[in-house]
């Protein structure tokens, strides 16, 4: 017998033609008083959500926790991605104050952690990114303890533009290469898979902690997967998260499959024995999803490689 472990095989229930979910998708989505305290304090600031704005699966449970993943620079996305439910079309002009009013909110809601998201401003410049810094700087002046996770996009490969948002020192520094190089074009034709790598791999070259997430039920093999995980980890990558792709909107993807709670469980092994730090996979998980937890999973780690360091 051959050395090594063996090639996992996917284990899939494929859609029906009526669209119905495989058991393990069945969840009641119900709200209580936090939930409700949450949107209406959105409302009040006028901020936007992606768990609202994208349809998460878990915003229920999400808001019932008290936490939210914020999107700034508007609610309309200058790219038209095949999987993505925000709106495209020509983005309204930049808030400068938005920062603040997500601090006044996160120091309502007593947060300590919270996750800063965008659209995709093609239109810009810089492509958003020093609106990006000036969110962090400003949500810090209102809450200086504040943690504060940066989901990004690929600023179209211009490095000076990540700078500008390593510079205001965000905790976690998060963009999504979403699915496996050969579906890329498929999936985010505006978006090229090299190019978010070496995004990252600047970004981990310069210390930050490093996150990226995929989607799977795309019509993607179990190789595939394993081999973006190989290419994360090399571009440094620290945290992952693997969830079920879900059809957001009829005008999007289609499902091809549907992924176990068992292949998540196997996805995950494989990917913590390649070296991530903090795996959060499974058909519910999200790219912030917990994001407090993968964060002080890589303090831990990062704490004891230094411990070992002096030894």
């Amino acid at each position: 017998m051959g050395g090594g472990p063996p090639t996992l095989r996917p284990i899939v229930v494929q859609l029906t033609t009526r669209g119905r979910l495989p058991e393990w998708l069945r969840r009641p989505i119900a709200g209580n008083g936090v939930t409700e305290q949450v949107r209406d304090l959105l409302t009040v600031e006028s901020l936007h959500t992606v768990c609202q704005s994208a349809r998460c699966p878990n915003v229920s449970e999400c808001f019932g926790q008290g936490t939210a993943t914020f999107m700034i620079a508007g609610d309309i996305c200058t790219r038209s991605c095949s999987f993505c439910a925000v709106p495209h079309g020509a983005p309204l002009p930049l808030e400068t104050d938005e920062g603040a009013r997500i601090g006044a909110m996160a120091q309502a809601l007593r947060l300590d952690y919270v996750v800063v998201t965008a659209v995709a401003r093609d239109d810009l410049a810089d492509g958003g990114a020093s609106h990006f810094a000036g969110v962090i700087c400003q949500i810090r002046a209102v809450v200086p303890h504040m943690k504060v996770e940066v989901l990004v996009p690929d600023f179209q490969g211009r490095l000076q533009d990540v700078e500008t948002v390593l510079a205001a020192a965000p905790d976690v520094f998060n963009h999504n290469v979403e699915t496996i190089a050969r579906l890329q074009r498929r999936v985010r034709p505006a978006a090229r898979y090299e190019r978010s790598l070496h995004v990252l791999s600047w970004a981990s070259e310069r210390g930050c902690v490093t996150k990226s997430g995929i989607m799977v039920g795309l019509g993607e093999q179990e190789a595939e997967v394993e081999a973006v995980c190989k290419d994360l980890r090399r571009a440094g990558c620290d945290l992952l998260t693997i969830g079920q792709y879900l059809q957001p909107i009829v005008r999007r993807l289609p499902v091809a499959e549907f992924v176990t709670p068992e292949q998540f469980v196997r996805y995950r092994e494989m990917a913590l024995g390649l070296g991530f730090v903090h795996v959060a996979a499974g058909p519910y998980v999200r790219s912030s999803y917990r994001a407090s937890e993968a964060w002080r999973a890589a303090l831990a780690a990062r704490a004891l490689a230094s411990a070992e360091g002096l030894s």
